[in-house]
């Protein structure tokens, strides 16, 4: 017998337990996007067209490193998200497997994605 009130069912986190945590985990990553974009768009900018040696320069400086690298973990973390929305809302089919293989995929596509961008990041911060 289940001793909870109505009002205590429904607080749960949606069907799958986690619904809500993935709306606020997206609006977060949003939310951090815009200074993060902003920043990286105004550094292309100044630096378009700059010798080479400059722009390694610059992005060896530890804050534009870190910020960068925050820009890249928060961008892939809501593309992931985003695309993990449009597998669960548009792949249809009898068997669930397709699904559960692209839900797969975009998460080793993330990954990857992040792993060689924070790669690039760090080889130019502490390498030069």
């Amino acid at each position: 017998m289940d001793m909870r009130t109505p009002l205590g069912k429904v607080r749960g986190l949606g069907s799958a337990k986690d619904g809500t945590d993935h709306f606020w985990r997206q609006r977060l990553t949003a939310v951090a996007n815009v200074p993060l974009i902003l920043f990286f768009l105004i550094f292309m900018l100044v630096y378009a067209g700059a010798p080479y040696a400059d722009v390694v320069r610059a992005l060896s400086n530890p804050f534009v490193a870190v910020v960068m690298g925050l820009m890249v973990i928060s961008g892939v973390i809501h593309m992931k998200l985003g695309m993990q929305v449009i597998i669960e809302d548009y792949v249809h089919g009898e068997l669930e497997f397709g699904k559960i293989a692209l839900l797969m995929l975009n998460t080793f596509f993330a990954i990857l994605i992040a792993g060689l961008c924070l790669f690039a990041i760090l080889k130019i911060a502490f390498v030069g």
